[in-house]
């Protein structure tokens, strides 16, 4: 199957086998609850060695050689690596545990466990981690966002059978077509369907503002 890159579809092959990603709606369900989801989205963009660079960054007002010597390269947390396997298998219809390995339970205890490297460096597996999700939770898609909507408040829920009913709703579609869909693809189909959003940007509410208060300064120079 080919992929659609724009909607946030990709194909990884390790060699020998191709493996399908689709962040759909459905997709993301089988990441965890609601609440789960955003909590996913969390981990994979604020793991440890981030917030440790940013305390650094604070502390000593830039990010001390040492440090940046022993994080030359990419590292993630634990949480952000595992994470991120729980978004690629959930984001695919087959097992891809050959890509990002697995977790299995340890020999020296009931509550120990191993961690069986896949295909994928950690490194890859958070970054495309972090590519579906802002597909099949935020979406891309590079349309106009009304100034009334800008600053409303950040959920803690992920909700996809509320965008799923929308698509149904808006978009006239089954039930099984509305599943299937991105965020960035209901974005797009959405602008599609209702292009005439009467309204301003925010920057273009911000640059008629400016150009307000640019007239009043001229005119009161005048006046003075």
């Amino acid at each position: 199957m080919t992929p659609l890159k724009e909607i946030g579809e990709c194909v990884i092959s390790d060699g020998e086998n191709e493996y399908f990603f689709r962040p759909s709606f459905i997709n993301m369900t089988r990441i965890g609850e609601p609440d789960e989801i955003v909590q996913a989205l969390y981990d994979l963009y604020n793991d440890e060695v981030g917030d440790m660079m940013r305390k650094a960054l604070k502390a000593f007002g830039t990010i001390p050689a040492w440090l940046t010597s022993h994080l030359a390269s990419p590292q993630y947390s634990k949480k952000a690596i595992v994470t991120a396997m729980s978004v690629l298998q959930a984001s695919s219809n087959q097992d891809v545990s050959a890509l990002t390995g697995e977790i299995v339970p340890g020999r020296s205890g009931k509550w120990t466990f191993v961690y069986r490297k896949g295909r994928m460096a950690p490194e890859e597996m958070v970054i495309i981690a972090q590519s579906l999700m802002a597909h099949g939770v935020i979406g891309k898609a590079k349309v106009r966002k009304l100034q009334r909507h800008e600053g409303t408040q950040a959920s803690s829920e992920f909700n996809a059978f509320e965008y799923i009913s929308a698509a149904r709703t808006h978009l006239g579609m089954s039930r099984e077509e509305a599943e299937q869909l991105t965020m960035t693809d209901f974005q797009l189909l959405l602008a599609a369907k209702y292009p005439e959003q009467k309204g301003f940007t925010k920057e273009e509410y911000e640059s008629i503002e400016d150009a307000h208060l640019a007239r009043q300064q001229r005119r009161r120079a005048k006046s003075a």
